[in-house]
């Protein structure tokens, strides 16, 4: 499972959800944005906007997104 999540240095939502998915045993890949312009181009590609965190779970796009609604799809993919 390739999961990639975007995220921004200060963001709280962020913390927050890096810290469900390293909780939950999840394997990610984080990509911060404000830090690299070119994962910031990938991620307005990828979602149409650029607001973290946003999740690419296999393709599909959980943007501007928090720990509850990560949990929920998540759980409705069966990843954990």
């Amino acid at each position: 499972m390739n999961i990639i999540i975007y995220t921004k240095t200060g963001c709280p939502w962020c913390v927050e959800v890096l810290e469900f998915l390293k909780d939950n045993g999840v394997k990610f890949e984080e990509r911060e944005v404000l830090k690299n312009p070119e994962f910031m181009e990938e991620l307005i590609q990828k979602s149409g906007q650029n607001k973290t965190p946003t999740l690419d779970i296999e393709g599909d796009i959980l943007a501007d997104t928090n720990a509850k609604a990560v949990e929920e799809f998540l759980k409705n993919k069966k990843i954990i």
